[in-house]
């Protein structure tokens, strides 16, 4: 019985066992580094986070966002300028025939004129809408 389970048998292998950690032709289970090569050396990584922006874009509407000028959360104030597309109404009236004082009626109106976004708090100017 013991011939055929292999227990305690002191007979010599019909063939060579290998050695713990090596393959059967001997070799060894990790190769030798190569020569001339420096062994790997494990920096260690830099995580930077960077915060987008995304562009602001104006029109004739308040916006909320942060002033690139005092960095506070802010809603923007607006003010109304006369521009391109007001003086062109006005130039459109005239040929029109408006010309006892109607041709002014564009300067009167907000939807016609170029809005420019201040920051309330320190007063700059951070974005302009032309309509023109």
């Amino acid at each position: 019985y013991e011939e055929t389970t292999g227990i305690n048998v002191n007979y010599p292998q019909p063939y060579p066992v290998p050695e713990h950690g090596l393959k059967p032709d001997g070799k060894g289970m990790n190769p030798p580094p190569y020569m001339g090569q420096p062994a790997p050396v494990n920096n260690p990584v830099t995580v930077q986070t960077v915060y987008v922006q995304q562009p602001v874009v104006f029109y004739d509407r308040p916006v909320q966002m942060c002033c690139p000028s005092c960095n506070q959360m802010i809603v923007t104030r607006l003010s109304y300028d006369s521009g391109a597309l007001t003086w062109l109404s006005c130039g459109g009236l005239c040929l029109l025939g408006c010309i006892a004082g109607c041709c002014l009626i564009p300067f009167c109106i907000d939807a016609l004129k170029d809005v420019d976004h201040t920051c309330p708090n320190c007063n700059t100017l951070v974005g302009s809408y032309k309509r023109l």
